[in-house]
């Protein structure tokens, strides 16, 4: 059997960028708040540094440039930590963005509970549910290195704003090159009768990982990875839960306003389903390694399965 690779989605990040520019994207520029390191910009920046602007630290002023930037053709991405691209900002991407519905991309690396040490301050569970509420804006969390490479790509080709929230953590890569990414489309990775679990981003690796732990137990759950959260896939989730009669939503993000509450407001209007939803319960995080936090919040698969276990008694 084949390693599992690790890879952190801002590094595919970077590099779906690069092989972009590489394979003819010449409208493409980047656009950065003086953290190309950390967001993996860098790597563009080295292969096509006219191509890539730091516009220091300020975040509002970036997103108005890219603004600008899109108004002539181009089609920037402009770059920051998820708290501060979709947080600080979130005025700028409102009115210089999406009222005007403007063809710029928004990568947000850096988000959740996962950015550990660096504590509440920049652990931002809020992004889903303020780039949902912004009309026309595709929301995107891929799981791994092959889609979240794909989603950058997808983003490129997509005429509109589009928001790409990315990971610091490194993450298993479980889809292999022949998996294709789609815009508003989900994916059943593994297939169940007894409840459906709906992840994004992180929590897929361990949702899937839950999917075999409650295998064992008898336990047989139906997976699926909606990296787009808007637009959502109903008819996936609906068939779904059609089929299973209860689904948990598994996020990095607050149980308010993300992945959850998308899959429950589809569901209550077209097809009432019990829905437990798995993600940060109206509070802060906190300082802490990544992986100590993510299961002291219960984002990890031994989380999801106890909540599913609670859920199906």
């Amino acid at each position: 059997m084949a390693e599992v690779k690790n890879i952190a989605t801002r590094e595919s990040y970077g590099n779906a960028l690069k092989e972009l520019a590489a394979g003819g994207a010449d409208k493409l520029v980047v656009l950065d708040a003086d953290l190309s390191a950390a967001t993996k910009t860098g790597i563009f920046k080295k292969a096509y540094p006219e191509r890539h602007i730091n516009c220091g630290i300020a975040e509002a002023n970036m997103v108005c440039a890219a603004a600008g930037l899109a108004t002539m053709g181009l089609v920037p991405f402009a770059s920051s930590f998820a708290m501060f691209a979709a947080g600080r900002a979130f005025e700028q991407v409102r009115n210089s963005i999406g009222y005007p519905h403007l063809n710029v991309k928004i990568g947000a690396t850096h988000a959740g509970i996962s950015v550990g040490e660096d504590g509440a301050s920049h652990q931002c569970c809020e992004d889903f549910a303020l780039m949902r509420s912004i009309p026309g804006m595709v929301v995107i969390c891929p799981a791994d290195d092959v889609e979240a490479k794909q989603a950058v790509k997808a983003a490129y080709a997509y005429e509109g704003p589009v928001y790409l929230r990315f990971g610091r953590l490194a993450v298993p890569v479980f889809h292999d090159e022949n998996y294709k990414f789609e815009i508003g489309k989900g994916e059943v990775i593994r297939e169940g009768k007894d409840v459906t679990i709906v992840a994004n981003g992180l929590m897929v690796a361990e949702a899937i990982e839950a999917g075999k732990i409650l295998a064992d137990k008898g336990i047989d759950a139906e997976i699926i990875n909606i990296a787009t959260i808007k637009p959502l896939d109903e008819e996936l989730i609906i068939a779904s839960a059609k089929k299973t009669g209860k689904v948990v939503t598994v996020e990095e993000h607050s149980i308010i306003g993300g992945l959850g509450e998308a899959v429950c407001s589809a569901l209550s209007e077209k097809c009432p389903t019990p829905v437990k939803r798995i993600g940060v319960n109206d509070e802060f995080g906190h300082s802490g390694p990544a992986k100590d936090l993510l299961k002291q919040f219960g984002l990890c698969a031994d989380g999801v399965v106890k909540t599913v276990e609670e859920f199906l008694k």
